[in-house]
């Protein structure tokens, strides 16, 4: 079984992930840029996270055998913070970079008019820079988020096969299945979605532009659900295509679309970590 994990925030996980999650068929990963937990406050704190994004933390997932991308925005909570709004006159420096393959996570926290104005523009810029857009739905009011978004994205003029719609559940797949938007699915032990629940919503729907996640962050998260639902998805009846398709080529097809995703000699790559510590380049 080979994973594509699309949403999966690697700066809080440990080394131990890479390693458990490349045993258990993981090759790639995309990683957006999100909150980290505490407010940030001025821009550099932005720069530097979004400098490790693409160039260490690449390095450190090429040490366990991982390709690692990432994707880059304000993010929607921090958007309300006026501290934060220079941020956006960084991210053209940044979405001109190799291996940043969307501009995300955008969207929602709280649908406030700061929310609005930086998810507008973050879109524009998703087209300015002929980037797919990745868009993070809120955790409260989730049906109102997504229809809110919807119309937001509607309005930009990006083409909905270049947006993923993610965060969804049984509620409001209904509301993206047939906007021509991608469907992007987060497994978590206890909230958000689980296994035998995603197996459920491929039966009704199908496995076209759906994709799933863990999504792991700094919270109580599983880097290893992605694999979980794979097994899922074999013991109802799907078969190893319906799985590669969800866990592999729907996210190969999706972050393809910038020209940037790279998946070659995934074959070659072994991991490199010897010792107590990583290598570092140069010492």
């Amino acid at each position: 079984m080979r994973i594509f994990d699309p949403h999966i925030h690697m700066t809080s996980r440990t080394t131990d992930d890479y390693e458990r999650m490349a045993a258990a068929g993981v090759r790639a990963v995309v990683e957006p840029a999100f909150w980290l937990g505490q407010p940030r406050t001025s821009v550099g704190s932005f720069v530097d996270y979004f400098d490790s994004l693409i160039g260490w933390e690449p390095f450190r997932a090429g040490q366990f055998g991982v390709r690692h991308h990432a994707t880059i925005a304000l993010n929607p909570k921090e958007a309300n913070d006026p501290r934060c709004h220079p941020v956006l006159d960084r991210l053209p420096r940044y979405l001109d970079k190799d291996g940043v393959v969307a501009v995300g996570e955008i969207g929602y926290d709280s649908m406030t008019p700061a929310e609005d104005a930086a998810f507008a523009g973050q879109l524009a810029l998703a087209v300015a820079h002929d980037l797919p857009a990745l868009v993070h739905t809120p955790h409260r009011d989730k049906a109102r988020g997504v229809e809110r978004s919807l119309a937001v994205v509607a309005e930009s003029g990006i083409e909905p096969g270049r947006v993923l719609v993610d965060h969804l559940n049984e509620v409001t797949v209904k509301l993206v299945r047939d906007t021509g938007c991608w469907l992007g699915f987060s497994i978590y032990p206890d909230t958000k979605m689980s296994p035998p629940r995603m197996v459920e919503i491929l039966r009704a729907y199908g496995t076209e532009r759906m994709l799933v996640n863990s999504a792991a962050d700094w919270g109580r998260s599983d880097p290893l659900l992605t694999r979980a639902t794979g097994e899922a998805m074999l013991l109802a009846g799907f078969t190893d295509d319906d799985v590669d398709r969800v866990l592999w080529r729907n996210p190969v097809e999706f972050y393809g679309q910038s020209g940037r995703l790279d998946l070659t000699d995934l074959d070659e790559l072994a991991p490199t970590f010897a010792g107590n510590s990583i290598l570092r380049g140069g010492s």
